[in-house]
């Protein structure tokens, strides 16, 4: 198992340098930093743009092979991703948004797939009972909620629970107060920013993962192995519980771990409306303003996320499937 995990961690290296390099060179082709200078007023002049994009390693008079040595060079002997043509650091940018973005996302992702499987392994057991109809009901109207809608909705609840109680309990906007001090205040204040936006991504993301472990389930409950395990004398539950959920709780894992990096980079929409500044605003904005070497740093750590989810997925399903184990 360690070895074939091993295996799987080095592959995914090589997969993310190639990615990485690749998503340069298609940077370089379809964005143009020399456009950001276009639209000044007054306009500036073609040497001083010139100068600015030399200076960043962004001038594309300047050959490909040339621009993309220097940056891959900067990367491995300094670790410098380089900079935006406005020269803001990119190293900058992504170390303090990927916390943010950690902060936003991991704990919504957590229950986001507990009460997807909960709730899945829950209506599977009584299926076509009153329960399974109802929550299956629910997680069809959820399911269809659009996450703008969602977050402008939770926003309100949450003003008007602030009325209601005449003080600030649920924070709308931002990631935290400006002059909290002390670990406590700190994480009170987190949480009271955090609540609206885990709330907003539960809510519209819980339902996948319900249908997908309920169909699961179903399939595994009906199979020869479970009806025989009844048959020697097991309740339903305990059934379920040894032999078919773990059986049939792989595809989910597999899929929670795989989803995690497109929740990073796809959180835009919540992150523009409750004003976080995560990776996924800063997707946008690098593409918006011909970001070359941010745009790959996004790529980068996306391809990051994904080998680190499908590294996970492995030792979830090994430990889950002793087949993988022996095999």
């Amino acid at each position: 198992m360690t070895k074939y995990i091993l295996r799987r961690i080095l592959g995914w290296a090589l997969m993310i340098v190639l990615a990485t390099n690749l998503t340069y060179f298609l940077a370089s082709a379809f964005l143009d930093p020399r456009a950001n200078y276009l639209q000044r007023r007054p306009p500036v002049p073609e040497f001083a743009v010139d100068a600015n994009l030399t200076r960043f390693n962004l001038n594309d008079k300047e050959p490909i092979l040339h621009r993309w040595w220097d940056w891959i060079t900067a990367i491995v002997l300094h670790w410098n991703w380089g900079a935006s043509p406005e020269g803001a650091s990119v190293n900058d940018q992504v170390a303090t948004r990927i916390w943010v973005s950690a902060e936003f996302v991991l704990g919504a992702t957590v229950l986001t797939a507990l009460i997807g499987i909960a709730l899945g392994v829950f209506t599977a057991s009584r299926q076509y009972k009153a329960s399974d109809r109802i929550l299956q009901q629910v997680s069809v109207v959820t399911l269809n909620i659009p996450t703008p809608v969602m977050a402008l909705a939770a926003v309100v609840a949450g003003i008007a629970l602030n009325n209601q109680l005449g003080r600030t309990v649920l924070f709308v906007a931002g990631s935290g107060s400006v002059g909290t001090r002390g670990f406590l205040p700190g994480l009170l204040d987190g949480v009271q920013h955090l609540i609206l936006p885990t709330v907003t991504l539960v809510v519209t993301g819980y339902s996948g993962y319900h249908f997908l472990q309920r169909a699961l389930l179903l399939d595994n409950i009906g199979a020869d192995y479970v009806r025989t395990a009844r048959a020697k004398g097991l309740t339903k539950a305990t059934a379920i519980r040894r032999h078919a959920l773990p059986t049939s709780i792989i595809p989910v894992a597999t899929s929670i771990a795989f989803s995690i990096p497109g929740i990073f980079t796809g959180a835009v929409i919540a992150e523009t409306i409750f004003g976080w500044e995560g990776m996924g605003r800063y997707f946008v904005t690098t593409i918006s303003k011909n970001d070359i070497h941010g745009a790959v740093a996004v790529a980068a750590f996306g391809s990051v996320v994904t080998a680190i989810g499908a590294v996970l997925s492995d030792v979830v399903v090994g430990i889950l499937d002793p087949r993988v184990r022996v095999s």
